[in-house]
């Protein structure tokens, strides 16, 4: 497929265009709705998409036709079609995001969300690698095979503005454009992660999620903890208490059965691989104090806890104080915000249900307990790889990382992979990323490690190429003309 010219002209367009763009992107703090409920107000998610839109429509790809579609009271998303290369059946599906986390505290000096920062390989800030470089990495991959006269099948490429809050506007958009999408016979989504920057990670499973806010009230009013502290039980301890039911606090195990599955051989066996690429990387790679270590220095079940293994978070508290504000009273209530990793295979709407009751029923010392569920998002497990695709993606691999492909599950969520698994249950699924060590999406000093992303960009079009040539029978053998671009870099 000429991978010396396909180097050359992703390099040139990410040198020229793609990180501009990125470090413009940056600058737009378009938080997620879960984290602005007043986003339509603030226009930030607007001017983003209108910014993506605006270089969309300046690429060299015949066809292409480029759409911001809106639904009344949702987020937009943009809807980018590229007619293919022949009368092949199915489509490529290629998928990202444009929305982003909040800000979240701990950046380093030097460092902020909302400015862009470029040290070397890495470009720092809020949202290029979560995943603001996915339509970019996108459309430039089939840009390239334009420019190589490489044929490719039709190509959809979806970007949304909800991942980030649960994906829960994207299902009216995928219905209200069910005819336009078809039915992928490939999906690639360039919104996970990479165990190192040395090779193509393919994601085989991702978990699920329910959280929501447990609140304990044992108080009408704070009381004095001298008086009632022995009388009254503290209201963070009946907290830890219904915890306990779900969690043991010694080695973070999820007692309830309902929230655990059996991990398929298959999966067992790709985590054991991992680790022996990965070696201590595994735990390596997060920034532990001096003198902390992780849960298990045995690196398969570590990969297995964080990928196929419930796991409890609390991701908020409320109703205490600083503790430079603290006086000594016995609080009235305590509030926590839970997050719950569930195995890919676990139902999350029966789980959310479930962890309910768990925590609601028979409250200690007859507080009042109320678990509101706010989050509720099923896992996704992969269907096994034709071989064309396992041995595209390694290839792709060998050709641009220079080293085999690895396949790992992945301990995050991506909601749309589970609604695309269940309404196209036939297709073929590429959940690649550029998340790698200490990348830190959702937390402080995220940033896009740049030479991975233009190699990520390079394999999408090998893989691309690749369906096209497995699926097609007596299709032309060259992608519709340039219109006269003769030169496509030399224009950038």
């Amino acid at each position: 497929m000429g991978r010396a010219e396909i180097i050359r002209y992703v390099e040139r367009v990410w040198d020229q265009e793609v990180i501009p763009e990125l470090t413009a992107y940056i600058r737009i703090p378009n938080k997620s709705p879960a984290f602005d409920s007043e986003w339509q107000i603030h226009g930030h998610m607007d001017r983003a998409v209108a910014q993506f839109e605006g270089w969309a429509r300046k690429q060299p790809i015949p066809g292409l036709k480029v759409e911001i579609k809106r639904l009344p009271e949702r987020t937009p998303l943009l809807l980018m079609e590229i007619p293919g290369s022949g009368d092949l059946e199915g489509c490529v599906l290629l998928y990202g995001h444009l929305d982003k986390q909040p800000e979240t505290t701990g950046w380093r000096e030097g460092l902020h969300p909302w400015e862009p920062v470029r040290e070397g390989d890495r470009l720092y800030g809020r949202g290029a690698a979560d995943d603001g470089y996915a339509m970019f990495a996108s459309l430039t991959a089939i840009a390239a095979l334009v420019r190589l006269k490489v044929p490719y099948a039709r190509c959809v490429v979806l970007i949304e503005a909800c991942e980030e809050s649960g994906s829960f506007d994207l299902p009216f958009h995928i219905e209200a454009l069910a005819e336009r999408i078809g039915r992928p016979s490939l999906v690639i989504c360039l919104d996970s992660g990479c165990g190192n920057y040395e090779r193509l990670w393919c994601t085989t499973s991702l978990r699920g999620l329910v959280g929501g806010r447990l609140r304990v009230e044992i108080l009408n009013e704070g009381v004095h903890s001298g008086d009632a502290s022995g009388v009254v039980a503290s209201s963070f301890r009946i907290l830890r208490r219904l915890l306990s039911r779900l969690e043991d606090e010694a080695t973070g195990e999820i007692h309830p059965p309902m929230f655990r599955v059996a991990i398929p051989e298959a999966r067992l066996q790709q985590a054991k691989a991992a680790a022996q690429v990965l070696g201590d990387g595994v735990f390596a790679k997060f920034p532990f104090v001096d003198g902390a270590g992780p849960v298990s220095r045995e690196l398969t079940e570590s990969i297995l806890n964080r990928t196929w293994r419930p796991a409890l978070s609390i991701i908020g508290i409320g109703g205490a104080p600083a503790p430079a504000d603290a006086g000594n009273v016995l609080r009235p209530s305590t509030e926590a915000r839970l997050s719950l990793r569930l195995p890919p295979n676990c139902d999350a709407n029966a789980a959310s249900a479930a962890l309910k009751q768990l925590l609601e029923q028979d409250p200690p010392y007859g507080a009042r307990v109320k678990f509101a569920p706010d989050w509720t998002c099923s896992g996704w497990d992969a269907p096994e790889f034709e071989p064309w695709l396992a041995a595209s993606m390694d290839s792709a691999s060998r050709t641009y990382f220079g080293q085999p492909a690895v396949c790992m599950g992945e301990g995050g969520t991506i909601p749309f992979m589970a609604m695309l698994g269940e309404r196209f249950p036939e297709a073929q699924f590429l959940i690649t990323g550029v998340l790698g060590p200490q990348s830190n999406a959702h937390g402080p000093n995220e940033f896009l490690h740049i030479p991975t992303a233009k190699r990520l960009t390079c394999c999408v079009a090998q893989v691309i190429a690749e369906h096209f040539r497995h699926k097609g029978t007596s299709i032309n053998s060259e992608c519709p003309p340039s219109q006269g671009r003769e030169d496509i870099g030399r224009s950038r």
